[in-house]
């Protein structure tokens, strides 16, 4: 079954790469000149040790370079990329709340209104990485079935 929603549009296939390389680019950013700035998303709940806040901020940084391949080569993995990086943005959310609920000034969001814009931007990249991939067509379908 997932073969035939393995099969997306060539509109679906660049913006899947597009994400792809932003993923990348955020990864390579965590593991080099946006270090600082990626460790003021880490929420404060988790920790505020420096230390532990730099190896989250580095491993994060290799699962969203892992991430960004895998969204660009696509394949028979896409769909399930797709919901993974869904469910990882997910995650990652709680570090966008720690900086509008904290007012930290970091990746140029200096005020609240500019933070909370990027709160909202978070369901589109869900909604992106699903989109692209394949995976919503996918995971609709397969709640379609299971309730008949």
């Amino acid at each position: 079954m997932k073969k035939y929603f393995n099969k997306t549009s060539a509109i679906q296939n660049i913006m899947r790469i597009v994400l792809g390389v932003f993923m990348l680019y955020a990864g390579i950013g965590h593991l080099t000149y946006l270090r600082t700035e990626f460790q003021a998303q880490v929420p404060t709940w988790i920790t505020t040790d420096l230390a532990f806040m730099d190896f989250i901020v580095l491993a994060s940084g290799v699962v969203e370079i892992i991430f960004g391949v895998l969204m660009i080569y696509g394949g028979r993995l896409k769909i399930n990329t797709g919901i993974l990086l869904a469910i990882f943005y997910v995650l990652i959310f709680p570090g966008n709340i720690n900086q509008y609920v904290n007012e930290i000034d970091s990746f140029g969001l200096n005020t609240d209104n500019q933070r909370l814009i990027r709160l909202a931007f978070q369901p589109v990249l869900i909604i992106w990485a699903l989109w692209s991939t394949g995976a919503l067509k996918y995971l609709i379908s397969k709640k379609k079935n299971s309730n008949k």
